[in-house]
C-alpha cells in the first residue's frame, strides 16, 4: 500500500489522516487530487453503508486503495437523531447554526441530566480488489444548554457537545485535545493499527 485516495472535499480531514499515518510510507491524496470530482449521494442507512459507498465509488474510479468516513451526533432523547442526518437534517444547504439552532429547539425541554448524546464515526479502507474494513470511533457525552466556544465551519455541532469527564465543548479545546478524544481520532488510530500491522 503506497497510496489511499480519501474520498472527501475536506482538506481538514485529509491533512489529520495525513498526521496519523505519518509514521508509513504512504501518501494520502484527497478525491479532488485525484481526479474525482463528482459528490457521492450519501443515502445509506447506516454511517458504515454511507462511508463504504464513498470509499467504493472513488476506490473503483482510481484503482486505489481507498477510504472514507461519515460521521454524526446522536442524542439519546431524540432515538439517536439526527445520526446519519447530522448534515442534512436542518435542510441540504441550511449553514452549520441552523444544525445547532434545530438540536437545541428539540432538546430545549430537556433538563441537564437528560441531555445525553454520543457522536460517532466510521471510517471505511477499501482495498482496489473491493475488500473492505470497518474501524468505528465513538465518544460519549452531553449536549450542552447552549453553544460555547467557535466551531469549525464543516463542525457546528462542536459547540454544543461536551465530552464525558469533561466540562468544555468541543470548541472550547485546542485541536490537539480535541483530536486526542475525538470519535474521528479513534476510528483514524484504529484504520492506523491496522496498516501496521499489515506493513
Amino acid at each position: 500500500m503506497k497510496k489511499i485516495v480519501f474520498a472527501t472535499h475536506n482538506q481538514g480531514k485529509v491533512k489529520e489522516i495525513r498526521e496519523i499515518l505519518k509514521d508509513f510510507d504512504i501518501s494520502v491524496v484527497s478525491a479532488e487530487e485525484a481526479g474525482v470530482q463528482e459528490d457521492i449521494v450519501e443515502d445509506g442507512n447506516t454511517f458504515e453503508e454511507n462511508a463504504l459507498k464513498k470509499a467504493e465509488f472513488v476506490g473503483k474510479i482510481a484503482n486505489e486503495w481507498a477510504m472514507a468516513d461519515d460521521s454524526g451526533i446522536c442524542a439519546e432523547a431524540l432515538d439517536g437523531a439526527p445520526g446519519i442526518y447530522s448534515a442534512r437534517w436542518a435542510g441540504e444547504n441550511a449553514p452549520g447554526h441552523e444544525w445547532v439552532e434545530l438540536l437545541l429547539s428539540k432538546l430545549k425541554d430537556m433538563p441537564e441530566g437528560k441531555r445525553g448524546a454520543w457522536f460517532e464515526t466510521v471510517a471505511v479502507l477499501r482495498s482496489p480488489t473491493g475488500e473492505h474494513w470497518s474501524f468505528v470511533g465513538k465518544v460519549n457525552g452531553r449536549i450542552a444548554m447552549e453553544p460555547r466556544g467557535i466551531a469549525h465551519p464543516r463542525l457546528p455541532y462542536d459547540v454544543v457537545f461536551i465530552p464525558e469527564g469533561d466540562s468544555r465543548t468541543f470548541a472550547e479545546m485546542s485541536s490537539d485535545e480535541k483530536n486526542a478524544l475525538s470519535h474521528r481520532g479513534r476510528a483514524f488510530r484504529q484504520l492506523r493499527e491496522f496498516v501496521r500491522n499489515m506493513s
